[in-house]
């Protein structure tokens, strides 16, 4: 009977483990720029890649009779303006829609910018880790690495452009030859704040125990790298990756608006810039569309990266 009228204790329920990376989100989460510099993001993304699906104007088509369009907001400042429910953000001088050519300039700015952001990040992680774990290599590489530092880059690129725009839009065509030009330009131009950054963390955790005791063991050079310091500096690569692809993306469109990008038939965000320069006073809103798109793109990616480096640190996020 003791038994039987002895109270029940209730055990509590263990604790539900959460994984790093809900953490980190959660982290990210408060950061409001960075929230919105990912949706929006995530917005002209879906506009410049579905964008073309649900709109079908073809960005080239010429319609003379449409020319000079303005957008349908021009209404409310003046009522004899000439707008289309058919061009909603106007037309250029020759007939061609606007917001088709935005979608179409995004796809290959945005392009643009991934491929040359991820050829930077893949370099200067590269050299980073060279340079910070193999110390024979740390001097050869970090002096290249401020040899390229000290080179004036726009007028490097430029050169480059010069130099090598014809050849290769003979050998792979106009457009893709000056798409692998514009990338690798800004890829081997961009890569050294990364290869900084990457190399003094290595430094700081090729000392740590773990490292230690996996050289201790025998583990060759190629498992510790890959195993134990590359996924330790992932925080800094992917901050820096971030702001690479902004300084993709103004690099490109000044090097279109500077007339040496892709071709006048195929549009980038610099491009319609350098087409609407001419006619600025009298179409504002022909500047106004590709310097919105670019500035919140780039914007948006910068506080997207200020928001990772606060949820990446553990120091903060532990706050």
């Amino acid at each position: 009977m003791s038994d039987l009228t002895q109270p029940v204790i209730a055990t509590p329920a263990p604790a539900k483990i959460r994984s790093q990376w809900w953490d980190v989100w959660a982290q990210f989460r408060t950061h409001k720029g960075a929230v919105f510099g990912l949706g929006f993001l995530i917005f002209i993304t879906l506009f410049v890649t579905i964008g073309p699906w649900l709109w079908t104007v073809e960005p080239g088509k010429l319609d003379i009779r449409n020319k000079d369009v303005r957008p349908i907001y021009q209404v409310l400042f003046d009522s004899n303006a000439k707008v289309s429910w058919n061009h909603p953000m106007g037309t250029d001088n020759l007939g061609r829609d606007i917001m088709a050519n935005i979608m179409q300039g995004g796809r290959i700015s945005l392009a643009v910018g991934w491929t040359a952001m991820i050829l930077a990040v893949f370099i200067g992680t590269l050299i980073g880790v060279l340079a910070g774990y193999f110390r024979k290599a740390d001097g050869l590489l970090m002096r290249f690495t401020d040899l390229v530092l000290a080179l004036p880059l726009l007028p490097l690129l430029l050169v480059m452009m010069l130099l090598f725009r014809d050849p290769l839009r003979a050998s792979f065509g106009p457009e893709n030859g000056i798409f692998i030009l514009i990338v690798v330009g800004i890829g081997i131009t961009s890569w050294m704040q990364t290869a900084r950054i990457v190399r003094g963390d290595v430094m700081a955790l090729k000392e740590r125990e773990f490292v230690l005791a996996a050289r201790s063991i025998g583990t060759p050079s190629r498992r510790i790298i890959t195993r134990h310091l590359l996924p330790n500096v992932l925080s800094p690569i992917m901050v820096s990756a971030t702001l690479g692809l902004a300084t993709a993306i103004i690099t490109e469109s000044a090097l279109s608006f500077l007339g040496l990008g892709f071709p006048s038939d195929f549009p980038t965000w610099g491009k319609i810039l350098f087409d609407s320069v001419d006619r600025m006073t009298a179409f504002p809103e022909r500047v106004i569309w590709p310097g919105l798109a670019i500035s919140l793109t780039v914007l948006a990616v910068n506080y997207i990266g200020d928001g990772l480096r606060d949820a990446l640190d553990p120091k903060i996020r532990g706050l």
